[in-house]
């Protein structure tokens, strides 16, 4: 059984129903004394197995690939040759038999790959004036506001415009409905469980996140892993060693009967099946984890993986600024405080104004837009709103042109990397927001499990000053924080790494996209695009968090080891069986009875990485 094949599902189904009705009614035929049509019956189910097995081996043989179905065809046609006809009736129905749980195994442990592909969208609804209109998904450009109705998949990246309910379950692996404010992102692929709602797409179809991961996908299922393709290095010798055993058999005890045995039992299916079963169950079993593996390959570097190297921002870290504190003078609202500044702020493109708008957008906070507004370049914004004088900016920027009011203080002491803004109201300094780059909630803990599962090195390499790259990793488990680091002292970071042990490198920006090529396999943080660096890494994190790492480190050991098992413990037992036939102890039919019992028990075997160790 050629674990290459492409045959279709419903060939394979149609090839084993004519092996099976052929075997039957050639048993019926001798049961009602119709013995003479027995014989031709059977090889007339046999002819269109082999006729499609040959012509499967010869387009093989053009690709350069020797797979071991020669074994079969081999069988088939001497045990034709030689009258045992219900033998090769039975070697027929046996491969068929074997060919359709192979695809059936395939298409079950590939489903949560191939469910993304189902849903991708071919249109979407876009506003105009005159009002909605279908268009295809490469007509869509940034700005267009799309209408996503109940039911429909989200067709590119985009904001909110409305409250929506979405369902991310076959793009990121959350089981439930995933709540969205206006103004908030929303991912292509999500499902719209909600009432319709308006977006405005801020990346074309082709750009969106949904497109790369389909892309991602059809890399993952082309893929062909180093372990494969040690197995088909295996099954050349096998090959050669089973023709060398069968011609042996014949040879020494005269009878060609004996040397098909060897041939009907030696078809290693553990060795061409469990491995591809194994490997696409845990690329299934990954995916649904929020984890997308592109291919056999990367997820058999990740099982090997000793060292793993995290860039700071965006994966410890969220990889946006948030506001931590709001300190503010007597007789002050916070979140009035708040309100206002981020009105001023919507005039300002400068990264922390962004925040402090995202921010009060997010508390559902009434902004209005402001007016006369001068922006001084990196240091703050000065304008009205609502008729009151404000300014917003750097301590120092409104400090020298303010003055504090009563009853507004602050410690001094703000952890590294923390941003303070402050806020005069007419003249006066009411209000000093701090917003930092939090570390994620549950770091700690991912990085103490994965060092219980296989990393016994993690390293933290930053683009951020040493001191805040010290702070961030203070208390966590870490091996080594490096701060201050460009893309080339980052790859150098990983080839200095590699030499020791294999490494995983994780990040989420386009310049960790060297550092993610250099690696042993390179893990992005995919959740806001298809960016370079998810393009250039071996592994895509779908959620927008890092903790779905170690579901996958996981499932890759489980992946590998039950590969293994299977191929040991099949091909033990195949090699047993091929010197018990060609001893004399068994018959072509009784041959071929246990070399499908031994491949069904190794493909359920591999169908084990689908269940949760």
């Amino acid at each position: 059984m050629n674990g290459n094949s492409h045959r279709p599902h419903v060939l394979t189904a149609l090839l084993l129903a004519v092996a099976g009705l052929g075997v039957a009614a050639g048993f019926l035929l001798r049961l009602t004394g119709h013995d003479g049509w027995t014989n031709s019956v059977w090889a007339a189910a046999t002819l269109p197995v082999l006729a499609s097995l040959l012509v499967e081996i010869a387009g093989s043989l053009r690709r350069g690939d020797v797979g071991l179905d020669i074994v079969a065809a081999l069988s088939m046609t001497a045990a034709l040759i030689f009258g045992e006809y219900l033998a090769a009736a039975v070697v027929a129905l046996m491969y068929a038999g074997g060919q359709y749980l192979e695809s059936y195994a395939d298409r079950r442990a590939g489903r949560e790959m191939t469910a993304l592909l189902a849903r991708v969208p071919r249109s979407a609804i876009r506003r105009r004036d005159h009002g909605l209109e279908e268009v295809p998904l490469d007509a869509i450009a940034p700005g267009d506001r799309l209408v996503i109705r109940s039911g429909e998949v989200v067709p590119v990246d985009g904001v909110s415009e409305d409250d929506a309910l979405l369902d991310y379950a076959s793009l990121t692996g959350e089981s439930l409905p995933v709540p969205r404010r206006a103004g908030e992102e929303v991912l292509s692929g999500a499902g719209n469980l909600g009432q319709a709602f308006d977006l405005t797409a801020t990346r074309r179809a082709e750009e969106s996140t949904f497109a790369g991961i389909v892309r991602l996908v059809a890399q993952a299922r082309l893929a062909k892993a180093p372990m494969t393709r040690m197995a088909d290095r295996y099954a050349i010798v096998f090959l050669i060693g089973t023709v060398v055993l069968a011609g042996g058999a014949w040879l020494f005890s005269g009878d060609p009967i004996r040397g098909l045995s060897v041939l009907v039992i030696a078809t290693p299916c553990p060795l061409i099946l469990a491995v591809p079963v194994a490997l696409v169950s845990g690329l299934s079993r990954a995916a649904s984890s929020g984890v997308l593996v592109k291919g056999g390959g990367a997820l058999e570097a990740i099982a090997r993986v000793k060292t793993i190297i995290l860039d700071k921002t965006g994966t410890l870290t969220g990889g946006e600024v948030r506001l931590v504190a709001t300190h503010v003078a007597h007789g002050v609202d916070a979140e009035e405080a708040l309100r206002l500044a981020a009105s001023l702020d919507q005039a300002s493109t400068h990264v922390i104004a962004r925040a402090l708008v995202a921010e009060a957008q997010l508390r559902k906070l009434r902004l209005v837009p402001p007016r006369d507004v001068v922006e001084y370049p990196g240091q703050g914004v000065s304008g009205e709103v609502e008729c009151i004088r404000m300014l917003v900016g750097g301590l120092a920027f409104v400090e020298g042109r303010a003055r504090h009011a009563e009853g507004l203080a602050f410690e001094s002491e703000m952890a590294p990397g923390a941003v303070l803004v402050a806020l005069a109201i007419d003249g006066k300094l009411v209000a000093l927001f701090i917003l930092a780059d939090l570390i994620r909630a549950g770091a700690r803990e991912l990085l103490q499990a994965l060092k219980h599962n296989g990393i016994e090195r993690v390293v933290i390499a930053s683009g951020d000053l040493q001191m805040v790259a010290d702070h961030i990793a203070d208390g966590l488990p870490v091996d080594l924080v490096k701060g201050e680091m460009s893309p080339e002292e980052k790859v150098a970071l990983v080839l200095d790494e590699r030499r020791t042990a294999p490494v995983m490198m994780v990040g989420d920006g386009i310049n960790d996209a060297p550092a993610l090529t250099s690696a042993d396999i390179g893990v992005a943080m995919g959740a806001k695009g298809a960016a370079a660096s998810a393009e250039a890494a071996d592994a895509v994190i779908l959620l927008d968090r890092i903790d779905p790492l170690l579901p996958a480190v996981r499932i890759s050991h489980r992946a590998i080891a039950i590969a293994r098992q299977s191929v040991g413990v099949g091909l033990g037992l195949s090699i047993a069986g091929m010197i018990v036939a060609a001893l004399g102890y068994l018959t072509p039919v009784q041959g071929a009875l246990i070399q499908e019992a031994i491949d069904v028990a190794v493909i359920l075997n591999a169908l084990r990485v689908l269940r949760a160790s």
